[in-house]
């Protein structure tokens, strides 16, 4: 793991579609998530990048304190929210350390029009329980794939990574944890694609642009719908 850091600010300057925030928390549920699954973190995000928005973060949540940026609306389960507000939220109100891994991959505009009917697809879907979650969990590492009435954060990010080409398929989204995308775990991803070391983030005690959060939502394209 490196032990370079970067303020929040320079980390959301730099941050580009597919980059990883990964955090680790000191709750019971966090700590659950990591004794169950032998992970150094419990919850993952994905950076999405897209034209002149602001930088977003896709991921799996109990929290509804945020706008989802797809819908416009308050809501738990699969978001897409301002990442600096994202990530500010899970340092300063979870309590949870976070670190940035950069993807080093071209994405192409067909990988962006993957990813957004990924969003289309899954936006809004509930996070289970921790049992159902670890259940889910258990269920993937026998490369069996879980019902889709829920779903948790390294699922909708394996799943965003196998529709954009960058992970392989030959396992069911479910089978992916949080500590999958930590560097120790030796992820092998597709068409040459590699993530750097962990970046820690060192997140201040200002608050977030509230002239940019929920300012911007994307309008859901056609291609999406498909």
């Amino acid at each position: 793991m490196s032990t370079s850091a970067l303020a929040l600010s320079q980390a959301v300057e730099l941050t580009r579609t597919g980059d990883l925030w990964l955090f680790r928390g000191r709750s019971a549920v966090d700590s659950a998530i990591r004794a169950v699954t032998n992970s150094p973190v419990n919850h993952v995000g994905m950076a999405v990048v897209l034209e002149d928005l602001p930088p977003l973060m896709w991921h799996a949540e109990l929290g509804q304190s945020l706008e989802d940026a797809w819908t416009g609306t308050h809501h738990r389960g699969v978001q897409l929210h301002d990442l600096e507000a994202a990530v500010r939220t899970w340092s300063q109100r979870y309590g949870q350390q976070g670190w940035l891994r950069q993807l080093d991959a071209t994405v192409t505009p067909a990988m962006e029009d993957e990813l957004l009917r990924v969003v289309a697809r899954m936006d809004g879907t509930p996070f289970p329980t921790t049992a159902a979650l670890i259940g889910r969990w258990a269920r993937g590492r026998v490369r069996r794939a879980a019902p889709v009435e829920s779903t948790y954060c390294a699922e909708v990010v394996a799943a965003t990574y196998q529709a954009m080409g960058l992970l392989p398929t030959d396992r069911p989204a479910n089978y992916y944890d949080p500590g999958s995308f930590w560097s120790g775990d030796g992820l092998v991803l597709a068409a040459g694609a590699v993530l750097g070391a962990e970046i820690r983030i060192d997140v201040d005690g200002s608050d977030p642009s509230s002239a940019r959060r929920g300012r911007d939502r994307i309008v859901p394209p056609h291609a999406a719908e498909a």
